[in-house]
């Protein structure tokens, strides 16, 4: 450990120096609002909704923050996330010293079974972070968050595409259903994964027997609406297409479909969203304990040209969501 700096778990003392931090950094358009606010920082803190890590110099000035937090339906499955360093100490090893503590004591913390980080791709270095600490690429959310998030420190041209990149600390093998269409897709992803999953092919229709359930997120500030399809019955196509309806007249320009994996009839929702637009973003494992299968829409033309990504695995998965995208405009 650097003599010089220090790592430890967010204490309350700490929430001022925290919202300077992201004041200092960001200004005021950090999306994720907490940060800002000590008290709701502190509450989070004490319900274990968000357990921070702050490097601070020895003088006691807090100079980066990180942390695990629950923005998953699944309690158990932590984001790890919100990571950053005043600019005067990037070039120091604070962000990789910062980082490799949380990794040694994230299976200490109860109740944290997998975690995943959602890495923007106007850059690489959280993604070099994260694979060098044993996170799996699985996703890509395409134009993610707007150029405005990253005003401040001028880092991106256009909208700001994700990654999203998974580890499990306490395994949970199960099964998998894949559309046909994705088949080698999925494969490649669930093959470099670190849990085992059973791949069976998608043959089922969808059931009579359930009406469609879903629950919507809009994000008016990075203009995104997410859709979690809980349940797909006969009624999916009418049903989503309301929920659509819902999330264009908000002025959205990405909107990402949630997909059970369990489904055996997950493969009839995919040919239906992909006539409507929809096209593959990846797996997204635990996210509701079980696996679910991320499609997407965007509403004008991709900013393909500022995803930056540093793997070869994380450029594979790319090649597949573009393919996906570039049949669509046929």
């Amino acid at each position: 450990m650097n003599s010089s700096y220090r790592f430890e778990l967010l204490q309350p003392a700490d929430a001022e120096g925290v919202a300077l931090l992201f004041t200092e950094v960001y200004g005021d358009a950090y999306p994720i609002k907490i940060v800002y606010d000590p008290k709701q920082l502190i509450a989070a803190l004490e319900s274990k909704d968000n357990i921070p890590v702050v490097a601070r110099t020895q003088s006691g000035q807090i100079i980066g923050y990180t942390a695990f937090y629950r923005s998953s339906p699944n309690k158990a499955l932590y984001e790890f996330g919100q990571t950053l360093v005043l600019p005067e100490y990037r070039n120091t090893p604070v962000f990789g010293l910062l980082a490799r503590h949380v990794v040694r004591i994230a299976p200490t913390l109860p109740g944290l079974e997998a975690a995943f980080c959602e890495n923007v791709c106007n850059h690489t270095d959280t993604q070099r972070a994260a694979v060098l600490f044993k996170y799996i690429e699985a996703a890509i959310e395409i134009d993610l968050m707007p150029a405005e998030a990253y005003e401040k420190e001028q880092s991106a041209r256009g909208r700001v595409s994700a990654i999203n990149m998974f580890r499990t600390f306490i395994p949970k093998p199960h099964t998998v259903y894949v559309p046909d269409r994705y088949g080698d897709y999925l494969r490649y992803i669930y093959e470099g994964f670190d849990d085992r999953r059973k791949l069976l092919p998608s043959t089922g229709e969808l059931p009579s027997g359930q009406p469609t359930k879903t629950t919507v997120q809009i994000f008016d500030f990075a203009r995104v609406a997410r859709i979690a399809v809980h349940e797909a019955g006969k009624d999916f196509e009418e049903s989503f297409s309301r929920e659509e309806g819902v999330a264009l007249n908000r002025d959205v320009l990405i909107i990402q479909a949630w997909l059970k994996s369990s489904w055996p009839w997950i493969g009839e929702v995919v040919h239906i969203l992909r006539n409507k637009g929809y096209f593959f973003g990846g797996a997204l494992p635990r996210w509701f304990d079980e696996d679910r299968l991320l499609m997407q829409k965007i509403i004008g033309q991709p900013n393909w040209g500022g995803i930056h990504l540093y793997s070869s695995r994380a450029k594979t998965i790319l090649e597949f969501v573009k393919n996906d995208w570039k049949e669509l405009q046929k």
